[in-house]
């Protein structure tokens, strides 16, 4: 059923990484909602199955998909089913990613930080290119809409996170990469950071309302407050923006 007749995406079909839990479920669910069949796809088997039976109660098909997206022959076997399934992609967003390594530099493992980079990188460039040379992404006459969900810290440097902080670095790069190479094809591409957002990983330390530790002017959004967001890009018309970073945050990042 479609609740905003502004962010109608009937007939349209999408696909969101990292969509099991948090941001990511709040953003299919979203999509759902307003009349879009969607690919779940994560690590998780029983995450992503619960979220697609939760879009087709919606009345959306939704279709969940278990992969590692930082190994290549999981992405292609999960496109081959998109394929399978949908047999084309509108919206692609690519929200799989995290600091899965928080160890200072000097004190990280190899394993763990370039692990945690190729996470935040990796997942971002082979479900892109794999859509593409599939032809799942259509051409001009569609417009098909790429969102990156990217991260504050992937535009500063700090002392800590550094893999987190490079890896989203990366990913904002090739936002501006993807914009520059796609436009003639009728695919806008472009970044959104949060900001701070309670989810599993973050319950710890943030609050819905309140400041998170490090900046007493932000505040602490749930996943469902990043949809809108995400909706508005992928319903703009085509010719609309590209390789732009749009930011929920309540400073400068």
């Amino acid at each position: 059923m479609v609740t905003n007749l502004d962010h109608d995406l009937t007939g349209k079909t999408a696909v969101v990484t990292g969509g099991g839990r948090g941001i990511g479920r709040a953003i299919a669910l979203a999509l759902a909602s307003a009349g879009a069949d969607v690919a779940v796809v994560a690590r998780t088997s029983s995450q992503v199955g619960d979220v697609a039976e939760m879009i087709r109660k919606k009345g959306q098909k939704g279709l969940p998909v278990t992969a590692d997206l930082t190994d290549p022959s999981n992405v292609d076997a999960a496109v081959n089913v998109i394929r399978y399934e949908f047999g084309q992609v509108d919206i692609l967003v690519n929200n799989a990613g995290g600091a899965t390594d928080r160890s200072l530099m000097a004190e990280s493992s190899r394993e763990g930080w370039l692990g945690a980079l190729r996470l935040n990188i990796d997942s971002v460039y082979l479900m892109t290119t794999a859509l593409l040379t599939t032809a799942l992404l259509p051409m001009m006459e569609r417009g098909s809409k790429i969102i990156n969900i990217g991260s504050g810290m992937g535009h500063s440097s700090g002392d800590s996170n550094s893999s987190y902080r490079v890896g989203k670095a990366g990913a904002w790069m090739l936002t501006q990469c993807m914009a520059e190479e796609f436009w003639e094809r009728g695919i806008d591409v472009n970044e959104l950071v949060p900001g701070p957002v309670e989810t599993d990983a973050t319950r710890s330390r943030f609050q819905v309302g309140g400041p998170p530790p490090f900046s007493p002017s932000e505040r602490v959004k749930s996943p469902e407050e990043v949809a809108p967001l995400v909706m508005w890009l992928a319903t703009q018309k085509l010719g609309g923006p590209t390789g732009q970073s749009f930011s929920l945050a309540r400073r400068p990042i």
